[in-house]
């Protein structure tokens, strides 16, 4: 697996993806590069999106191919935004319109305790019928105040009590480390490199 395809256009985690996985000296090819379109993401839980997006990018582009399914989920709002946490505001997708409607959905509710969810899968082939998975949770409070200009989505409203900062006001390489995603992508890293030891 020298190749593998990402499906997302999502500049950010193309960008976090590909540093964490470069150990392994795997080329990761954006979609949207080999002229692949989004899937459609029509089920209910992270995981079967995930499935979805991967077995459409590798149908499309002849490659092993990697997706993820992530986003925030505010326990007061029973998981909200959840699967819908990208276009939660609706078309056309924008960060801030969604924490806006996220901040809007919190007012007045006491219990601000959210977390952010990571499922990754990779697809050796389109019919592969035992994809890799991979997932991690990262705990944290929805805060009213934007701080901080890094990361993207929800970080800037995403607080990490233990660390006295939210999400976008870390160092990118130590969100890497610490992410729902990073953890994530650190267990399927030891999952590539027990079944491409060579890669």
């Amino acid at each position: 697996m020298k190749r593998l395809v990402i499906a997302s256009n999502n500049a950010g985690k193309i960008s976090e993806i590909g540093d964490i996985l470069a150990p392994l000296a795997i080329e990761v090819v954006p979609q949207a590069r080999l002229g692949v379109a989004e899937a459609e993401e029509p089920y209910a839980t992270f995981v079967e999106n995930a499935i979805a997006k991967a077995r459409h990018a590798s149908q499309q582009s002849g490659l092993p191919a990697l997706a993820d399914d992530s986003g925030v989920c505010a326990d007061a709002l029973q998981g909200a935004p959840g699967i819908h946490s990208a276009r939660y505001a609706g078309e056309p997708r924008s960060d801030s319109r969604n924490n806006a409607k996220l901040i809007a959905e919190l007012q007045g509710k006491a219990d601000r305790c959210a977390h952010y969810y990571c499922v990754i899968v990779v697809l050796r082939h389109a019919d592969d019928p035992q994809p890799l998975v991979a997932e991690g949770s990262w705990a944290g409070e929805i805060v009213d105040v934007p701080r901080g200009s890094n990361g993207f989505g929800y970080d800037p409203h995403f607080f990490l009590p233990a660390l006295g900062v939210t999400a976008a006001e870390l160092d990118p390489a130590k969100k890497n480390r610490i992410s729902h995603r990073g953890q994530a992508l650190a267990c399927l890293l030891d999952k590539l490199r027990s079944e491409f030891p060579k890669s």
